[in-house]
């Protein structure tokens, strides 16, 4: 150990065998399994998500260890909670923490179980943030968005194409002169703008702006005018700290000073005045700086210039290297090129407010102006905020969602999307996902059917553009139109799966997207798995992520599943197996596993809608089994109400039961709260059974405890027998069913119980 000023050095011992995960934020080319002698640097920088093994937009000093041992699983979590920037060095069997200031405020988390770990890592840190229902649903936005024209065929186009879309964001496309709480009144007219979110609204869907954190320095400007009034800026030797943005010129304001997190509120008060924003995304807030060093503006030119690139320094600047916090002692590996601590974002030296150095405080800006930006939304909404940074720390996700940044429309970004997505996961910001089809240059068109077909199963999904690259709105080719059809048609159906999913995450920290070890401990062949990923315990994607393929070999865990496209469609392996699929390019494969009870609707093209729709359960048992046992659970609440809980009279929650034996198919449910529910009109339309043994049809029909007559009820039973992509090996003699219910009206707000008898051994 080593303990210095501005210089911290700690080792620890691991066994070969032991799987290390997290130490983000960064682009690992090689899988979310951390690979022995690769960089692990943390310090928030704007660095693009196409550069691998770097310091990027977070600093999560977090690890998981997953340890098999005698067969067992075990996983613990290390956290180092230190906002100054590190070097992490993981030589395999060592790991080396090298930090260059703070303390070593370590916190140990137990385990045994991943899922165990998370929950408690975000017992510490903070729960991830309830998210709205809407934001659920299909994102679209692009930098390049010229007007308000553009935007409302863009909302047109997805509804001509017949593709899911909830949200339509704006870049700084709005803004006037790229400057934060305006609105350009050319582009965007208010009075029309207003109109077309009146529209927009009825129709359920919500509109999205960009928020940088610089502040234009202009006299003229409302915004400038109130924070200098205020005096909430990041000081240098008494004065403003001067930086370059978009707008040119700009001051940071300080988050950690109470003064700057009400003029902020304010600020958002206002311009949710001006235009009736759902929520907001916060960029740039590294924090980004165009020039380095320090600056003053130039005196006879024009800075920005506006001709050519809008990042290139135009401030005079010099270097600043006369304080120890500018050129400390150890250099990390920054942007991994080890440049400068304070290169391209605020000098180390400055101060925040009550004399915080920038040097220590770097990291915490994005996290800082988060729950700025929180407290400002919730205050004026009343609503739950919706807030997207690119800049996170650990708590994040207690206050916002998390997309990954500047990505490539590459096969690479594509792969390298899902191991970020559940890094995130682990780090407790379960609402993340990366820019489908790529941010720039502009992607093939194979790739973005391939790209949509991952990201409409990403918790956050939205197609995000370059101004420089051509347009790739999902319906601008044909191929991918269809493909989101299909993936997003999928995603809308299993929406009450994933705000179940997102209610747990809350209470609990469970990952939405999980890797598939959070549910195979023992299955020490998925440790290193990146190429597909689990939504909950037991919902598996398992993409095309290579050009030119038209199927995808799957590794499937010991069990049974079942084909969600087709539920006919089985894979079923005692001991695990690696299996090629048929993946043609409007085909994505998802399977959902076997003692698995999932509440689906009939899906629509804004999840408003699709929301109204009658639910059905698809029950799973081991294929072929005389014995089994399910379950599910189902959370529904009114979904912009700032708490996500039972006990307000506007949420109700659901378990599902369902077993099978002695010939006779049982399922039930206990509700609570179902008042809600109730007052929704919501029912259960729909049951299918996979996997049930035996070729007979379901008789005796029981709900509730009286017998249905089909005749009367209009209820459709039917069964089909499933077929076998990989078969029960040992029993292939053997045949399992798939019965289907039809023309229920179970209320889902009331306890219900049915069964029925099966024909079963093959008796007819």
């Amino acid at each position: 150990m080593v303990f210095k000023d501005q210089y911290l050095e700690i080792s620890t011992s691991l066994p070969k065998d032991a799987s290390l995960y997290g130490l983000g934020e960064n682009s690992q080319a090689k899988g979310i399994k951390l690979v022995p002698n690769e960089p692990y640097t943390l310090y928030t920088e704007d660095v693009s998500a196409i550069n691998l093994n770097t310091d990027l937009y977070g600093s999560h000093p977090v690890y998981m260890d997953l340890r098999n041992v005698g067969g067992k699983p075990y996983a613990h979590a290390v956290l180092l909670l230190n906002s100054n920037g590190m070097d992490v060095f993981y030589r395999g069997t060592s790991l080396t923490y090298k930090v260059i200031g703070g303390v070593f405020d370590f916190y140990f988390v137990a385990g045994p179980s991943p899922l165990d770990v998370v929950d408690q890592y975000t017992s510490l840190i903070g729960r991830p943030a309830p998210m709205p229902y809407w934001s659920l649903g299909f994102h679209q936005c692009r930098w390049g968005y010229h007007n308000l024209s553009v935007v409302e065929d863009v909302v047109d186009s997805y509804k001509k194409a017949k593709i899911p879309l909830d949200v339509i964001w704006n870049d700084d496309d709005h803004m006037d002169a790229h400057k934060d709480f305006t609105l350009n009144n050319i582009s965007y007219p208010r009075a029309k703008l207003l109109k077309f979110l009146d529209r927009i609204h009825k129709m359920g869907m919500k509109y999205i702006v960009i928020n940088d954190p610089g502040i234009g320095v202009n006299a003229s400007y409302g915004v400038y005018q109130r924070a200098m009034a205020n005096d909430v800026f990041i000081k240098y030797e008494g004065k403003p700290f001067l930086a370059q943005v978009w707008p040119g010129p700009v001051y940071f304001p300080d988050f950690l000073n109470p003064k700057t997190v009400a003029w902020w509120g304010d600020e958002i008060r206002r311009f949710h005045e001006l235009v009736p924003v759902d929520g907001l995304w916060i960029d740039m807030n590294e924090v980004s700086n165009f020039c380095s060093g320090l600056c003053t503006i130039p005196k006879g030119k024009q800075c920005p210039s506006g001709e050519g690139p809008g990042w290139i320094c135009c401030l005079d600047c010099k270097n600043i290297t006369k304080t120890r916090w500018d050129d400390p002692p150890y250099k990390i590996n920054a942007t991994g090129v080890t440049a400068p601590v304070g290169f391209k974002t605020i000098a180390t030296s400055a101060l925040h407010y009550n004399g915080v150095r920038e040097y220590d405080a770097h990291s915490l800006y994005g996290f800082s102006e988060t729950i700025a930006t929180h407290k400002g939304l919730q205050s004026i909404q009343g609503k739950r905020p919706f807030i997207l940074s690119r800049s996170t720390f650990v708590g994040s996700g207690r206050y916002a969602a998390h997309w990954t940044g500047d990505n490539k429309g590459t096969w690479q970004s594509l792969r390298v999307s899902i191991s970020t997505m559940l890094n995130f996961g682990i780090f407790g910001v379960p609402m993340v996902g990366s820019d489908i089809c790529g941010f720039y240059p502009q992607p093939t068109e194979e790739l973005c059917n391939r790209w949509i077909e991952v990201g409409a199963f990403y918790p956050f999904s939205r197609d995000h553009a370059n101004y420089y690259s051509p347009r790739q709105e999902l319906y601008q080719w044909d191929t991918v139109a269809k493909s989101a059809r299909n993936a997003l048609g999928m995603r809308y159906k299993l929406l009450p799966y994933l705000y179940t999913l997102s209610y747990e995450a809350h209470m609990t920290g469970a990952p939405v997207a999980r890797p598939l070890f959070f549910s195979f401990p023992e299955y020490t062949k998925c440790y290193g798995l990146s190429t597909q990923f689990l939504l909950g315990s037991s919902l598996m994607i398992s993409p095309v992520l290579k050009k030119g393929r038209t199927q995808v070999k799957a590794l499937f865990p010991p069990g049974s599943w079942y084909h969600m496209f087709d539920m006919t469609q089985a894979v079923v392996t005692k001991t695990g197996k690696r299996v090629a699929l048929p993946a043609p390019l409007n085909f994505v494969n998802v399977h959902l596993y076997q003692n698995t009870i999932l509440p689906m609707q009939q899906g629509g093209l804004i999840s408003k809608e699709a929301r109204t729709t009658p639910f059905s359960l698809v029950i799973t048992f081991p294929a072929g089994a005389t014995e089994g046992y399910a379950t599910g659970k189902l959370y529904l609440d009114e979904d912009e109400l700032p708490e996500m809980k039972l006990g307000n009279g506007q949420s109700t929650y659901v378990d599902f039961y369902a077993s099978v034996g002695n010939g006779t198919v049982k399922m039930w449910s206990q509700v609570k709260e179902g008042k809600f529910a109730l007052s929704k009109g919501w029912v259960i339309e729909k049951v299918s059974v996979l996997g049930l043994k035996g070729v007979g049809p379901a008789s005796e029909i029981e709900i509730n405890g009286s017998p249905i007559k089909n005749e009367a009820k209009k209820i459709e039973v039917s069964s089909k027998e499933h077929t076998y992509v990989v078969g029960l090996e040992e029993e292939g003699e053997n045949k399992s069913v798939m019965v289907e219910v039809k023309g229920l009206e179970m209320m889902v707000g009331r306890d219900f119980n049915m069964s029925w008898k099966m024909g079963i051994n093959g008796a007819n």
